[in-house]
């Protein structure tokens, strides 16, 4: 494992809620970073078939533009009653004709399923959302973080926090969805100190232990 001696990275993606997500995560703990979005980097194809693939395609991307380490997170919806779907593909479901992403479109494209499939109650609507961090150097050695939270699909969707599939999932022990949580409440953390609720803090939590602390 190797460590990350610098505070100034990159955050390897384009998705504006992600970003603000890492941001908050990496804000209090000293980091100086700017996204591949500010920074004007080409969006790569996301190619690979695992969220592990599609993280390390887009840090090692980043990365290599840059010059410096990037960070970079892949994660999706995965429902257990969709076989996996929408999985690896979650912002492809979301994808308009335009080139959007609509992710109302999308969580109802995920209701119809589910019915189509005869889930209808909680027991049958079981699902996590997946991150996986990718910590990636410019001489393309590469770290990597899975985090995963357990829960159920609900309808219709509730809260208006966080970005994406968040106010349809409820996760495992709560009355409430991701998007009706604050982000401090979703990522479960203290400042500079994640206990890891959300997929993505759980991957980040690991990503501090590994990477950041002695």
């Amino acid at each position: 494992m190797r460590k990350l001696e610098t505070k100034t990275i990159v955050v390897a993606s384009h998705n504006a809620g992600k970003i603000r997500e890492i941001q908050e995560l990496i804000g209090p703990l000293g980091f100086t970073a700017k996204s591949a979005a500010e920074l004007n980097f080409v969006e790569p194809d996301e190619t690979g078939t695992s969220f592990e693939e599609n993280a390390t395609i887009k840090a090692v991307a980043s990365a290599n533009a840059a010059g410096m380490p990037a960070l970079s997170d892949d994660s999706g919806l995965v429902v257990d009653a969709l076989d996996g779907d929408p999985g690896v593909y979650t912002a492809n479901w979301a994808e308009t004709p335009s080139g959007t992403r609509d992710f109302d479109m999308a969580m109802a494209k995920v209701e119809k399923a589910l019915q189509d499939a005869g889930a209808t109650t909680p027991e049958q609507r079981t699902a996590r959302f997946v991150s996986v961090l990718c910590l990636a150097w410019p001489d393309g050695h590469t770290e990597l973080f899975r985090g995963e939270v357990e829960g159920s699909v609900v309808w219709p969707p509730r809260g208006g926090q966080g970005f994406g599939y968040d106010p349809v999932f409820q996760p495992e022990g709560y009355g409430v969805t991701f998007g009706e949580m604050s982000g401090e409440e979703k990522h479960g953390w203290s400042v500079g100190k994640p206990q890891a609720l959300s997929h993505r803090a759980r991957a980040f939590k690991l990503f501090v232990e590994t990477c950041l602390e002695a």
